[in-house]
């Protein structure tokens, strides 16, 4: 396998990544190919598309050997389920995918063409072992059952942002920000009201605290 691209994306850390990719579509990332693969003609089509998918590494949690069963964060971290049952990265192979939404195409001069895109799940530098495009007729399945995952479809927080601290954030980053904040960075398991987190989003150090079902920001550094 070669990494053909790697992305760029505001997540420096694991911690706050959505759980899974088109959760916060405002999430935007930018797809830089490596220099072997900077050739135009290899995206030749690809604008017609409006969502691609995404095969990648988890790069930061390769380990040896693999367990058959995995605890799924959505279930507390105490409830083991099958590891082919899960997207958990620790995997026998450490593949991940994710379908994005394709915003845009450019070519730059010093990076050749960067793909940007919509909604992607990836840290920031994760590598990108190939894409392809996502076709609706046959990749989307609207009857399709989600398991037990389908018991936390709607398990989302409350945001309380100051105003002061949100204007610490760049404009064009707010909603996104605020969208990862609803979706529950923390693990599941932890419950603690007076504990306070701290995620890394785009280069801030943001702060907050989760009470039943509201997050509030306490800081943005």
């Amino acid at each position: 396998m070669k990494t053909i691209a790697r992305i760029h994306s505001d997540f420096k850390e694991k911690f706050g990544i959505p759980r899974q990719s088109g959760l916060v579509e405002e999430l935007k990332a930018a797809i830089v190919f490596e220099p072997e693969y900077r050739n135009p003609d290899a995206l030749r089509g690809l604008e017609g598309f409006s969502h691609l998918w995404l095969l990648w590494l988890f790069s930061e949690n390769v380990r040896e050997g693999w367990s058959p069963t995995v605890r799924p964060p959505r279930l507390g971290g105490n409830e083991r389920m099958g590891v082919f049952a899960t997207r958990s990265p620790f995997r026998p192979n450490e593949i991940g995918l994710s379908s994005v939404k394709l915003l845009g195409i450019e070519n730059h001069r010093e990076t050749g063409p960067v793909l940007y895109v919509a909604g992607a799940d990836l840290m920031d530098k994760t590598p990108i072992l190939d894409i392809k495009p996502y076709l609706p007729r046959v990749d989307s399945h609207p009857e399709a059952a989600g398991g037990f995952a389908d018991e936390y479809r709607n398990h989302r927080l409350d945001v309380q942002f100051p105003k002061d601290l949100l204007a610490k954030v760049p404009a064009e980053k707010q909603k996104a920000l605020q969208g990862v904040l609803a979706e529950d960075p923390r693990p599941s398991y932890q419950e603690d009201e007076e504990r306070v987190y701290g995620m890394n989003f785009a280069g801030l150090e943001v702060k907050f605290r989760v009470r039943g079902k509201a997050l509030t920001v306490c800081g943005v550094e």
